[in-house]
């Protein structure tokens, strides 16, 4: 009883709004689907309060069940509430002046893209003086299997969680270098596991290779991919090597930034 009235009063402490976030992101550090008892005992909740506040999470899409069980994941609105976020992070001045330096160094556009739904969206991008090849402009979507930022995603998540992930997806031929196969993108995936970086040759839209690197938290959690898409006949997939340095120097200026507040940082508006 006096273990009961202790959780009582720290519940007082802290408010509903306190308990639903922690909650949210319990289940969000976890590689695996969680029940309210896990949670409950991870939060030192009382089980009532756990079931009370995750189902109130349920109904909002911030939590659900996973397939065929009572355990819980993240929710698709709390997937796109983070994509629209980290969206609305990137465009500041601050960090859209790191994307014009780096495509301006490397004199083609660059653009930083999410995965929401598992599809990558592309939250910011800047155009050079040349307006040729794959032109990926926010709020753009395209295919895990064949984007650069695509692959860095999968590459990143559990082996078990990449290999069902694969399996599930609708692996579209769009050219005739497409993957296609499983088997072959998990090969793929796991070589850019080891390597830290993606690149994609003729995959998506024939004549167009690129590259893109990951941006990260410092935790080393994926937050999202920095990319350059180019028309083949300018640079060759062999020669997309030499953007992978300046990109990654990028990519760490934003990472250094991205969770980062300035009161002088102002949002851009959308184009």
């Amino acid at each position: 009883m006096k273990q009961e009235n202790r959780v009582t009063e720290q519940e007082k402490a802290t408010g509903p709004l306190d308990r639903a976030f922690a909650i949210v992101g319990y289940v969000a550090n976890q590689t695996k689907a969680v029940s309210v008892a896990e949670i409950a005992n991870a939060l030192s909740l009382p089980v009532p309060t756990a079931h009370r506040l995750v189902g109130n999470l349920e109904e909002r899409g911030l939590l659900q069940k996973a397939l065929g069980s009572k355990r819980y994941v993240v929710g698709n609105q709390l997937v796109v509430l983070s994509a629209k976020v980290i969206g609305a992070a990137f465009r500041t001045a601050r960090r859209h002046a790191v994307l014009r330096a780096v495509a301006g160094e490397i004199g083609e556009q660059c653009e930083i893209g999410v995965v929401r739904d598992n599809v990558v969206t592309y939250v910011d991008s800047v155009r050079v003086s040349q307006p040729q090849g794959l032109q990926f402009n926010p709020g753009e979507a395209a295919p895990l299997h064949c984007t650069s930022t695509g692959k860095i995603y999968m590459s990143r998540l559990p082996e078990r969680a990449r290999e069902k992930l694969c399996c599930s997806l609708e692996l579209t031929q769009y050219t005739d270098n497409t993957i296609v196969d499983c088997d072959t993108l998990l090969r793929l995936l796991e070589e850019t596991r080891r390597q830290g970086w993606a690149k994609t040759n003729e995959e998506y839209v024939k004549g167009v290779v690129g590259c893109a690197v990951p941006i990260v938290s410092p935790d080393r959690e994926l937050i999202a991919c920095l990319g350059v898409s180019v028309p083949v006949a300018r640079v060759s997939f062999a020669e997309l090597d030499r953007f992978i340095p300046p990109l990654q120097r990028a990519a760490v200026l934003l990472s250094q930034t991205i969770l980062q507040t300035d009161s002088e940082d102002e949002t851009l508006e959308e184009t």
